[in-house]
Order: C-alpha cells, then sequence, then structure tokens
C-alpha cells in the first residue's frame, strides 16, 4: 500500500514536514512490542553537504530512508492506515525539536536572536540581512545533533506550506522507466535461485525426496533444512525446471479437510456453532421483534479471496560473518526481522531487513513466509546470496487469504419507519470488526465464534479485516429493510443515523452524484452504502447495468464521499480512493479461490478473475472539508463499502438481491429467478 499521503517534499537540501496531528500531542503508544526512540536523532540525519535524511521503519515512499532494521527506528507495520495515525505524530514532532535546536544553533553562530532569524530550504538567515547566512550542512557538519529541548509544540497548520496542495508522486518517473528497484530486481555478485519444492494441499509437509536427476543438472545445488527442501541454480529458470520436469519427486503427509469452495460456508457455520459468544448485548431482542412492524431475515456470504499482487512475495538473503540480511519485499520490516530470528533462532541484533519497492501488499506482506524461506536456505550457503521468488500458482497457493465467511442477520423496523426496534447478527469466518455503524438501534446483539483452527485454509489480513465483510452484510440488510418498508434507501438512513459527520457526507455523496432516491427497485441501477475504519467515514454510490440474460454486473459509476480528517494531500489520497475502489470492483463481482481440500485450484489469472479495464467505470472522489488538524489513514477505509453499493445497485436494477461475493454470472442468475414476476 503506498504511504504517499506520510511525507512528500523531502528533497536534497530540504526539511520540510507537513504532518496533520492535534498540536503538541504526545506520540501515541504503539499496540506492539516496542517504543518509539524520544531522541529526534533517529528520524533525522543531516549530512555534511545539508542533505536531509528521514529515516522511518515504514515502507515504499521517496527520499526517505525506509524499512531498514539496522538504519530506522522500531516502527509498526505499513498497513491497516496506521502511518498517518502513529507515525506521523512522532515525525512531526522530532521535525519541530529539531528545527528549534537548528535555529539555536544558528543564533549562536550568525549573533543574532532566534526571533530575528529565517529557515527555509534547508539554510538559516538573519531577517534583517539576508547575507548573514548558514545552513544545516555547515551547522551541523554530519555529526549527531546533541542538544536537546524536550517536546516541541510544531508549528500551526496555518504556517504549512503543503498541507492540502497536491504533490506529484516522486516515485513516478523511477517506476515508469524500471528504474525503481524491488526485490526480484536484485542481481548481486554470485546470487542462486531458489526454487522450493512445494506440497500438493495446504498443510502438509515433506517426508521423503528423491534429488538425484536434478543433482545431475549442470550448476544445481539442493539444499534441505527439516521440511524444506530447495533447488538452486544461477539461472532461475534452470531452477524452476528441475522441479516442474518432474526431477525432484518428494512424498508428502498431512491430512486434508473433507470440504470445498461450495460446501465451505455449512462447514463454517457448523463448526463455529459450539464456539458462538455473545460479543455485543444491549436492550432486549426479544421485546424489540415485538415492537418490529418490518421484519428482515438474511444471510451473506464471501468467499476466499486472494491479495493477488502484481508482485508476489520476493526475497534476497545473505549469511555472512553470522549475521542474516534479508532484501524484502514488506509492509512490516521489524516483524520479518523478529520472524526471521526466531526460525534461525538468531538475537534480534544478528537479522538486518532492507525494505525494497513493494509491488502491492494490502495485508498479504506483512507476514514473510518468503523471507523465512530464502533466510534458511541463505544459512546453508554462507556468503552466497538466495533468491526466493514466489512464481503466481505459488502465491495464490501460500496466501493467507481474506476470510470465508457467513453472517446471518434478522432485524426490524418499528411502525413509524424511523428506529430499528432490534439487530440480531450471527458471524461465521470472521470476527464482529466493524460491524456496528452509527444507526439508532433500540436493541442489538452480536454473535461471534472462538473456535481456534476455524479456516480449512490459511487466512490473513486483508484490507480492513473484517469490515468490509460485516458491511456488505449490514448494509444490504439495511437497503432490505428500506425496501420493505416502502423507504427510499437514503431516507431510511437519514432517520437512522446519529453521527453528524456521517448525516453531512451523506448528503455530500447524495448531492455530488445527482442522485433523487426514490423507493426500490426503480430500474436506474443505483446503490448507496456507509462504511467506517476506525474514525475514517466513507459513502458510496454505485451505478450499474445488469445483463438479464447472462447475468454479467456492470458498473457504469462510482463515487465515495470521504472523511478521514484532515487531507495532507489531495492528490495521493484521490489515488488511494481510487485504487481501493478499482480493487474492490474485482472482489465483489469476480475474485474468489476455487480449492478441494488443500488443493487451490486456481493457477494463475485465467481463472482468478482481477478486474480488467473494461470493468472499471467513472469513478469519483469527494472530500469532505473539515476544520480538524486530526488525519486518519485512508487505505483502509474506501474499501468497506464497495460490495455492498455495487449489491443495492443490482437490487435496484432489477429487484434481485445478490448476497453472495463476489457476485458471479451464476449467483446473479439464480437470484433473478426469486424476483417475483411482475
Amino acid at each position: 500500500m503506498r504511504r504517499r499521503d506520510f511525507l512528500q517534499g523531502v528533497a536534497a537540501g530540504t526539511l520540510t514536514f507537513f504532518f496533520a496531528t492535534p498540536l503538541g500531542a504526545a506520540p501515541i503508544v504503539p499496540t506492539r512490542p516496542g517504543t518509539y526512540p524520544e531522541d529526534f536523532n533517529a528520524y533525522l540525519k543531516i549530512s555534511a553537504d545539508g542533505r536531509v535524511s528521514c529515516l522511518v521503519g515504514k515502507v515504499e515512499l521517496v527520499d526517505m530512508v525506509l524499512g531498514d532494521t539496522d538504519l530506522c527506528p522500531w516502527d509498526m507495520p505499513t498497513g491497516g492506515s496506521l502511518t498517518m495515525w502513529h507515525t506521523a505524530p512522532v515525525l512531526r514532532g522530532a521535525a519541530a525539536e529539531a528545527r528549534a535546536v537548528l535555529l539555536r544553533m544558528a543564533s549562536k553562530a550568525l549573533g543574532a536572536p532566534v526571533s530575528g532569524l529565517t529557515l527555509k530550504d534547508g539554510a538559516i538567515w538573519v531577517k534583517e540581512t539576508p547575507a548573514r547566512r548558514t545552513t544545516f550542512g555547515e551547522l551541523v557538519k554530519g555529526r549527531k545533533m546533541e542538544r536537546h529541548l524536550g517536546k516541541v509544540k510544531p508549528k500551526s497548520l496555518s504556517d504549512c506550506t503543503l498541507i492540502g496542495r497536491r504533490v506529484p508522486r516522486k516515485d513516478a518517473l523511477a517506476k515508469v522507466t524500471g528504474a525503481a528497484q524491488y526485490a526480484g530486481d536484485l542481481r548481486m555478485p554470485g546470487t542462486l535461485h531458489a526454487c522450493v519444492l512445494r506440497p500438493p494441499a495446504q498443510g502438509q509437509t515433506l517426508v521423503t525426496a528423491d534429488t538425484s536427476a536434478a543433482e545431475r543438472v549442470p550448476g544445481v545445488r539442493i539444499v534441505r533444512d527439516g521440511t524444506l527442501l530447495a533447488v538452486l541454480h544461477a539461472q532461475p529458470d534452470t531452477a524452476r525446471k528441475a522441479l516442474a520436469l518432474a526431477l525432484v519427486k518428494g512424498t508428502f503427509e498431512g491430512p486434508e479437510p473433507d470440504v470445498d469452495d461450495v460446501r465451505i460456508y455449512q462447514y463454517l457455520v457448523d463448526k463455529a456453532a459450539p464456539g458462538q459468544r455473545v460479543v455485543i448485548s444491549r436492550g432486549d431482542i426479544a421485546a424489540g421483534e415485538k415492537r418490529a412492524a418490518t421484519v428482515v431475515e438474511g444471510e451473506y456470504r464471501n468467499a476466499y479471496e486472494s491479495h493477488a499482487t502484481l508482485e508476489p512475495h520476493t526475497s534476497v538473503a545473505k549469511w555472512e560473518e553470522g549475521r542474516m540480511t534479508v532484501w524484502a519485499s514488506t509492509q512490516s520490516p521489524f516483524v520479518f526481522r523478529d520472524a526471521v530470528a526466531e526460525a534461525l533462532k538468531l538475537g534480534q541484533d544478528k537479522v538486518r531487513i532492507i525494505a525494497q519497492f513493494v509491488g502491492g501488499g494490502f495485508g498479504g506482506k506483512l507476514v514473510g513466509p518468503g523471507a523465512i524461506e530464502a533466510a534458511r536456505i541463505a544459512r546453508q550457503v554462507p556468503g552466497v546470496p538466495i533468491q526466493v521468488a514466489w512464481n503466481r500458482e505459488e502465491d495464490l497457493f501460500l496466501d493467507g487469504y481474506r476470510p470465508a465467511a457467513v453472517v446471518k442477520l434478522r432485524s426490524g423496523l418499528d411502525a413509524g419507519r424511523g428506529a430499528i426496534t432490534f439487530w440480531d447478527s450471527t458471524v461465521a469466518g470472521v470476527s464482529q470488526g466493524e460491524a456496528e455503524l452509527c444507526y439508532d438501534m433500540q436493541s442489538n446483539r452480536y454473535q461471534a465464534p472462538t473456535v481456534p483452527g476455524l479456516h480449512p485454509l490459511k487466512v490473513g489480513a486483508w484490507r480492513a479485516p473484517n469490515a468490509h465483510t460485516n458491511a456488505f452484510a449490514r448494509e444490504s440488510q439495511l437497503d432490505a429493510l428500506a425496501a420493505k418498508a416502502g423507504l427510499d434507501p437514503v431516507t431510511l438512513r437519514r432517520r437512522l443515523i446519529t453521527d453528524a459527520r456521517l448525516l453531512r457526507l451523506l448528503d455530500l455523496a447524495v448531492e455530488t452524484f445527482g442522485w433523487e432516491p426514490a423507493p426500490g427497485p426503480t430500474g436506474r441501477g443505483i446503490g448507496l452504502a456507509c462504511g467506517a475504519w476506525r474514525q475514517g467515514l466513507v459513502v458510496a454510490l454505485a451505478q450499474v447495468t445488469v445483463d438479464k440474460r447472462t447475468g454479467r454486473v456492470k458498473t457504469e459509476r462510482f463515487l465515495e464521499a470521504v472523511d478521514v480528517g484532515l487531507v495532507v494531500n489531495p492528490d495521493g489520497a484521490r489515488q488511494q480512493v481510487e485504487g481501493a475502489i478499482t480493487m474492490c470492483i474485482g472482489q465483489a463481482l469476480s475474485e474468489e479461490i476455487h480449492f478441494k481440500g488443500g488443493r487451490i485450484l486456481d493457477k494463475n489469472f485465467d481463472t482468478y478473475l482481477l478486474p480488467r479495464f473494461s470493468a472499471i467505470p467513472r469513478i469519483q472522489v469527494v472530500f469532505a472539508g473539515t476544520d480538524t488538524s486530526v488525519t486518519q489513514g485512508i487505505g483502509e477505509p474506501p474499501v468497506v463499502p464497495v460490495a455492498a453499493a455495487l449489491a443495492n445497485a443490482v437490487f435496484d436494477a432489477t429487484g434481485a438481491r445478490v448476497t453472495h461475493v463476489p457476485f458471479t454470472p451464476e449467483r446473479v442468475l439464480a437470484a433473478l429467478k426469486l424476483v417475483p414476476a411482475s
């Protein structure tokens, strides 16, 4: 995920920060082990030539030293929309203190009071006599700044020159020209490419292997570390062929669950049932149901889906002089460091992770199985760089998928159609994260399972974990209530919303879209959904056409109104939202992992269907005006309501309620058959 919103404009000789946070706020306490250093020198290095380097444990930004666990201070992962929330206040505070220290150093050097100095573009001069000047480089001379002033209040937002202004992406030229270095581009002298022998099914492990035929191929080396076996060669194609042509024969063992992509939903419900517990309970559900004039019952499902990043997991590892260095495609350098150290039984100081450009993460590169494989292999071949680059089949097979899930809902509206009298939800497959939104509910109950090993496949974080599953069920159910009660979906939400921010955002979205809502289905194919991720709010509006003969859904237009507080870089923020919408059109309409037992049937993008260019609609993004100085992350919020808005648009177009993500043509046709004849 990009963090372009985090910092732009740290150019040569320039120290310009434009983070938004409560002025003077203390650093946020991390939620993982580790601490943010209080010494601003941990974040800033000024060389003798005046160039300022900014060191941050996040990844994939330009003109910063990022994701190097030897150089950068400890930081949380680049995920969960945490960068602006967690790291920005810390770094902005460090910049404020460094600025104050530099002004005091310049005051002494120039013989002028701090109040009489101006600081800009890496230089400081006397206001009245600009010729009396010095530079950051001349003051610091490449040394660590020893003076500390404690917490220094950052300058006011009104004095900042870049906040709220479009700043071009500084990595664009490198990526367009191919100069950007991804882990797969690294070609260190003597590198051997490692291809790992994989089991036929998830959860199985290697027992025996016959490598005699592969060992006769010139230049091939075989490395085995427990159940890990790899073929090494200077050419990746040669190493890959040694596996593909069955030159290495292995036997594997391990059970396979008796389930597939069709039966998974009942499997999850049955397995979760004994461990279901009430996690939220307010009011009397039974009494609320008696008061309801309109009742709707629904079951909502979503399939396993892959992160399907453009760049599969790739790492290069080198074991030298008792230390392991790994160059990795990672969202989480410090998590990778700790995982490699644990796998090799080394101290954390004996492992260094250096992040490269990341060709997509979306939560899939918060963990580093490929990096661990590279490190384990490299440990057996001292002094030799080992590259492990998964191909697309491995990436789909070994991914930690977005969890499949089932959400069962029963809810009701009062006679006045202005309050939900009861809302009863039971989930299998995900937690209740972000299931609630600021709607008026007289009673509600949420049940979620506490069953270890619930999923037969490996699952993991997938952009706004849990939130999109729960939003799809909640917003579809709310739309169904509106339709049954004879209300349009906007009027019902206006009556139910209890948060002024969300109400303003709803009005902004409807007005910008130019929509005059009416009770559905209207045939126009317009759907609405609201969503949240932490304090970020989103209202989505989709317009679709549905081919009733084939069941294909075509997204014609998509708008999101977004409130994430102060928008630092409007251009970067808009790109984040557009990317989220594009990704989730695929998530909603076509992406699904097909499997039988532990065997993944999708090998490439011929069956795992990402959205094509022809599937991308006209996208419109509008940000809510705000007077706050607080900025929330924007990687996750725009993901949350996409599938629900599309499902509600399908209903408005056809009267068919699609309740299973993705809405494949087959599922749409099945839903159309349930629409009463007019």
